[in-house]
């Protein structure tokens, strides 16, 4: 395979799953990841060595005989798996020189080895958002969110159910790590038809509590941060824009009096039809320092069947 050692590329970690296979179909419907080299990646977790010594005894021999057995079936099946993927994206018009096969045996473990092979200059890593733990013995969904809190060096990408459609929800609140989300979206898509909409939401004394009452903005606080929130999104926009959006795709949403961030952020992906929704990992608070991991895990619950891009 002659490799074009300037392309960009992207991980994808597959399973041998039917949600594994979504993922593929979401990635397939990305224009931008045509033109990038795509790593199609298995972490195959093949029997301890520690159950070989039961060939030394004679009860355990047949036990083993079935073990070798399945080892052999299961990687017979994960190969054919990756060669129908590989299929797939070649008739989705990926070219076959630019789609890559790597199956290596379990290391450290299969979210360690995602992301000792992440440092090899990949533009991001792609996983299905969560999976069964019946399936072939792999827990997808758990090395997702392993990989969720470790993979803190490169974009992430858990891919839901529902198809990417041509707008993303960027969540955004001024700080460093949304402003990286923006550069990501704005260098994969940028000059593409897609729309994106940058949405910042603050909370608001919704719960007359007093115990509750530190929790939310009061009224001076709210009208100030929103005022320092809108110079902050234009700024953003014309990144986007510069980047190659068009100033018509390009809008922004600011929310105020919300419960909860989270939820504001999911419940309007639902609403605006977005299939993708775009998080920084940390974010600000009023006192600048709210760890946006927290409202990311929460996002990722609550838009079940959306794909949530986390950028570093």
């Amino acid at each position: 395979m002659n490799i074009d050692t300037n392309q960009r590329k992207i991980l994808l970690a597959v399973d041998g799953s039917d949600r594994a296979l979504n993922m593929v179909r979401y990635i397939a419907k990305v224009e931008p990841f045509h033109k990038m080299h795509v790593v199609l990646f298995h972490v195959f977790s093949s029997v301890p060595d520690s159950y070989w010594d039961l060939e030394k005894d004679p009860i355990g021999s047949q036990t083993v005989r079935k073990i070798r057995s399945w080892e052999i079936q299961q990687e017979k099946y994960i190969r054919q798996f990756i060669q129908q993927i590989n299929q797939f994206l070649v008739k989705a018009g990926f070219p076959s020189n630019s789609i890559e096969v790597r199956i290596q045996k379990r290391n450290e473990g299969i979210a360690r080895d995602i992301i000792q092979e992440a440092l090899n200059g990949y533009e991001a890593v792609v996983v299905r958002r969560r999976g069964s733990a019946g399936l072939r013995g792999i827990i997808l969904g758990g090395v997702a969110a392993k990989l969720l809190e470790k993979l803190a060096f490169i974009p992430m990408m858990m891919i839901g159910n529902k198809p990417p459609g041509d707008k993303l929800l960027l969540a955004f609140d001024g700080s460093d790590n949304a402003t990286r989300a923006v550069d990501f979206v704005g260098s994969l898509l940028g000059g593409h038809n897609y729309k994106v909409r940058l949405l910042h939401v603050i909370r608001g004394k919704e719960n007359k509590r007093r115990i509750q009452q530190t929790n939310y903005a009061p009224k001076e606080h709210t009208q100030a941060t929103k005022k320092a929130i809108e110079h902050a999104i234009e700024k953003a926009k014309a990144k986007l824009i510069e980047s190659g959006f068009k100033p018509h795709n390009v809008s922004y949403r600011i929310i105020t009096g919300a419960f909860s961030r989270a939820g504001a952020i999911a419940q309007e992906a639902r609403q605006g039809g977005y299939g993708t929704i775009v998080l920084g990992r940390r974010g600000l608070s009023r006192l600048q320092e709210f760890f946006i991991g927290r409202v990311t895990n929460k996002v990722i619950h609550l838009a079940r069947d959306r794909s949530v891009w986390v950028v570093r």
